[in-house]
């Protein structure tokens, strides 16, 4: 007797099949690194800089708390 599915078995697609999806992903990968390693660096601009970009440290230290995904 041979099990009975809802669904034809049919065969997977290859990653090749999904480019866009491939370079999206890798997209946004580079986007979330990207803005760790400026949150990473602004929290070591001096507070005489920051001033100079109109930024007081709760500006930093809120938007360094934010997780790498949060814009």
């Amino acid at each position: 007797m041979t099990a009975r599915t809802a669904f034809p078995s049919a065969p997977l697609p290859s990653r090749q099949s999904f480019p866009f999806v491939t370079w999206l992903r890798s997209r946004l990968l580079v986007r979330w690194y990207d803005r760790h390693l400026q949150r990473l660096d602004l929290a070591e601009i001096d507070d005489h800089l920051l001033r100079d970009l109109g930024l007081t440290p709760q500006d930093v230290r809120r938007e360094c708390a934010k997780s790498f995904w949060q814009t």
